[in-house]
């Protein structure tokens, strides 16, 4: 692969807000993981588990999970930023505002934006959920190799035409998802990623983020 073809690759991933229902076939599930499990991490420790649903099980995971978040409440293993400030906080508003352009939300209304929240809890009716962990003994830095699978599983997906979008929302009922797939408390859940196949007409998805420029992020020094 070029940089040229990496970077197209790039570009054309972003997160999905709306799925069709039709399934991603195992062996392409397989080929996604697999493609993931190459990236580096500290020592080779490889933490990331997968919890990773289909087809009924999806169905009756979001239906449970959209009961949680009506009635449970949250409670992440890893702690959710304190608060967002400077250009964080304007980012962070823009593709807010930006999602609500696209489905129709307007600014004030209190009852559209919740709605649009609770989206996160149907898994954007994606067909397929995977629930990633790490031990809490490796902390902040399993986590960090964790990250590096999840942006590996997201780029693997797009290549083969398959849409997705990690959620930390999903992570925030950790207790809950504790017990519902029976994953041991002496392991962190981090996010979850929902993916399938991209619903291209809906307008939750019609919307595209920006990047900031190399030379805001990067200081140079020689």
């Amino acid at each position: 692969m070029t940089l040229t073809e990496l970077e197209a690759l790039l570009s054309a991933r972003h997160s999905c807000r709306a799925f069709r229902a039709d399934p991603v076939p195992r062996a392409e599930i397989e080929r996604i993981v697999a493609a993931a499990c190459r990236v580096p991490s500290w020592c080779n420790a490889q933490p990331w588990q997968v919890t990773l649903t289909s087809g009924a099980e999806t169905d009756a995971f979001r239906a449970a999970l959209m009961n949680e978040a009506m009635t449970g409440t949250p409670g992440p293993d890893l702690a959710f930023p304190s608060g967002y400030s400077g250009v964080y906080q304007d980012r962070r508003r823009t593709c807010g505002w930006a999602l609500y352009e696209a489905v129709g939300v307007e600014k004030g209304d209190r009852a559209g934006s919740a709605e649009q929240m609770m989206k996160n809890f149907s898994l954007f009716d994606a067909p397929h959920c995977a629930i990633i962990s790490s031990p809490a003994e490796l902390g902040g830095y399993g986590a960090m190799d964790c990250g590096g699978f999840v942006a590996a599983f997201t780029l693997a997906a797009q290549a083969l035409g398959v849409a997705t979008i990690p959620q930390a929302a999903v992570a925030s009922y950790a207790p809950f998802l504790h017990r519902y797939f029976d994953i041991p408390e002496d392991r962190l859940i981090l996010c979850a990623i929902s993916f399938g196949y991209a619903d291209t007409e809906h307008p939750a998805n019609s919307f595209r983020t920006e990047r900031a420029a190399v030379d805001e992020i990067v200081d140079w020094r020689g």
